[in-house]
């Protein structure tokens, strides 16, 4: 699912990092080590010129306990179209003697493409020294510079230095400077503006023993963003667009004898449609062009050309869209590559500094009959072209010759559950026998492609082995039969599992039971709110959700309608999400439907204190459901709205997961 490292190059962080950098913590003391070492100082310095960043990176720290004797593996990563690394000192000091370890020691410089498994060429290299003889007391200090270069962006480059929430303990430097004429745009976090030591080609901060960061708890994304300092040399989100376009533009250009003209042809002869041909479209890059990521030479921002990935058969996210660029214009089709992030960091995009690398990939929306189709080359063959993209963006950046800005993408609640889990008991034998069982999952989204890619490649015989296996021994007694498909048309995984459960039902006395039914409870809502030294006025986000649990039970043949009662069901609207549950009793077999949906992503601060009150009065009860053969006061009604499991099919988009009032307000 991964797409292309935009964020390869430009950050440099001290501490934890966000997903979407890819620089790693230069802060040397290994995970673990506690106390085992002690940072005397740490310098992160980046200086701009005409090729681009050099970053210059320092340390000194003590050895305290034999376990941060690892410090003494020094590895120092680059990428050699950049030219090799600058290494100004690797020093040991031990009771007032300097011992420079360059004298008699040297780096081994590996070519390792330790990423293989992830299918990523990025043709780095690294070189590695081993410090001899080093020993606890001992006092080790390290500085080299690396370069930065990017031939596709020329002069023009972004990124961000910033101090992450938890450093070690220890006095830290970082700074920014350029050549005379080279000034960046510079934007700080106010509390990184607090420190700013500002001259007239550089800005500097130095840090003692900073303390950790505490960024606003549940907030949404955009306002943890701390500790950071931006720079960029474009002037606005269009100037990226318009200087990214022409790279997908030319290598989506096809030569005149190529294959690709053939097989844009045939696709035009099989489908009369602009629709049917995107989609073969689509499925032909997904199928028959396997993912790879390619950062080699250029290849971390230059898509390879359309007729060398078809050629070669392998490609990144760039590539394969590229691919299909070409593909779709051979077809008269309009398209455009559009940049995204695909690991959530898009919120508060449109608040911060322009530059290609705050995005991780790139995709294709085609205009066919005047509706906005996205289309995704990274993804399974069975993702469509649909009209909402397989993941919630929030900014996304179109690219264009003119150049476009960048763009928000509204976000709305599901119309249809991201997971639906059917269970049918039949328990018609009675209370003692084991009860026959038709479980049935449908996944929707990133985790039913996900779910596709794992069991698409497995034969049935194995498949029913390893549920076999896996199950039985817990409830399930016996796994008579496993069936899996992906239906394309509903874009949902679907699994089904038949056997046989052993039933607890538990004894309430004078043969009364009950029967706690799966999927029936909800954990009550956590509480919302925040340390008193953080924004108390913040609103607090909800990550988008909505699942929808339906059992029903065959009831003993012996019994009667009468005779059942089940927990109250209840539409409960808290914190910006509902929760639903319902029963109903109906020809011999009582229904029950539990549904979630988060209605709102982000709810605001006087909202949250409100039903902060509301949690005590939550009916988090399970789904129980008794029996009495004197009968009950209240037995459960026959509500026409609570299917069966059997009675509709659970793929569909109208399932009633959630009550007909909440429907027909919220969609």
């Amino acid at each position: 699912m991964s797409g292309s490292a935009f964020a390869d190059a430009g950050q440099v962080a001290i501490g934890p990092v966000p997903q979407w950098v890819t620089a790693s913590d230069p802060m040397p003391v290994p995970a673990g080590a506690g106390g085992a070492a002690f940072l005397r100082r740490q310098d992160v310095l980046v200086h701009l010129d005409e090729q681009g960043p050099q970053d210059y990176m320092g340390y000194r720290v003590r050895i305290l306990q034999p376990n941060a004797l690892e410090l003494g593996n020094i590895a120092i990563t680059w990428n050699p179209a950049a030219g090799a690394p600058v290494v100004h000192a690797i020093r040991i000091y031990r009771e007032g003697e300097v011992i420079d370890v360059l004298k008699t020691a040297n780096f081994e410089v590996l070519r390792r493409e330790d990423q293989l498994e992830a299918a990523r060429l990025d043709g780095m290299l690294t070189a590695v020294l081993r410090v001899g003889d080093l020993r606890v007391g001992d006092e080790l200090e390290v500085s080299y510079t690396t370069r930065i270069k990017d031939p596709t962006l020329g002069n023009l480059d972004s990124g961000s230095l910033f101090v992450g929430a938890s450093p070690s303990p220890g006095r830290y430097h970082i700074g920014l400077s350029w050549d005379e004429g080279a000034k960046p745009n510079l934007k700080m976090t106010p509390d990184m503006t607090l420190l700013a030591q500002t001259s007239e080609r550089a800005v500097d901060f130095r840090l003692d023993n900073p303390r950790p960061a505490n960024p606003p708890k549940d907030a949404p994304l955009r306002f943890q963003w701390q500790r950071i300092v931006e720079f960029s040399d474009f002037a606005d989100w269009t100037t990226v667009s318009q200087r990214m376009a022409p790279l997908f533009a030319e290598t989506a250009r096809l030569s005149a004898n190529s294959p690709l003209k053939q097989e844009a042809r045939r696709i035009m002869a099989a489908n009369p449609t602009p629709m049917g041909r995107a989609s073969a479209a689509l499925k032909l890059v997904q199928q028959n062009v396997r993912y790879v990521y390619v950062g080699l030479d250029r290849g971390n921002l230059t898509p390879a050309g359309a007729d060398e990935t078809w050629q070669r058969r392998y490609g990144d996210c760039k590539a394969k869209t590229v691919l299909l660029l070409a593909l779709l214009g051979e077809m008269g089709i309009e398209a455009e590559p559009v940049l995204v992030n695909n690991n959530g960091f898009d919120d508060g995009l449109d608040q911060r500094l322009p530059g290609p690398r705050m995005f991780d990939h790139v995709l294709v929306r085609a205009r066919i009959g005047g509706v906005a189709y996205w289309l995704d080359g990274t993804l399974p063959a069975v993702a469509g072209p649909g009209t909402e993209p397989a993941v919630p963006y929030r900014w996304v950046l179109p690219l264009s010759a003119k150049g476009s800005a960048l763009e928000h993408i509204p976000w709305h609640q599901a119309k249809r559950p991201d997971l639906v889990s059917t269970t049918e008991i039949d328990a018609r034998q009675g209370f003692v026998q084991p009860a026959h069982v038709v479980s049935t999952m449908v996944l929707r989204g990133i985790k039913g492609l996900q779910q596709q890619m794992q069991f698409a490649p497995v034969p049935p015989d194995q498949l029913l082995n390893a549920f076999r296996q896996n199950l039985v021994g817990g409830q399930w007694q016996t796994v008579e039969d496993v069936q899996w498909h992906y239906d394309e048309a509903a874009q949902a995984s679907v699994l089904t599992v038949t056997g046989t459960w052993k039933i607890d039902w538990e004894d309430d006395g004078k043969g009364a039971r009950s029967l706690a039914l799966p999927g029936g409870g909800f954990s009550p809502p956590d509480r919302r709110g925040r340390a008193s030294d953080q924004n108390q006025d913040l609103p607090y986000y909800n990550p988008p959700s909505y699942n929808c649990y339906a059992t029903t039970v065959r009831l003993p043949l012996d019994t009667r309608s009468r005779q059942w009662s089940s927990k109250p069901g209840y539409d409960v609207h808290m914190f910006g999400q509902n929760y639903y549950r319902a029963f109903a009793l109906r020809d011999g077999a009582i229904r029950m439907i539990r549904g979630f949906r988060v209605e709102q992503t982000e709810i605001d601060a006087a909202t949250a204190r409100k039903d902060n009150d509301r949690i005590a009065g939550f009916d988090n009860s399970l789904g129980y459901i008794f029996f009495n053969s004197q009968g009950q006061a209240t037995p459960i009604p026959a509500a026409p709205n609570v299917p069966a499991t059997y009675d509709i099919d659970w793929t569909a988009d109208n399932v009633p997961c959630l009550s007909v009032a909440a429907l027909e307000k919220n969609g």
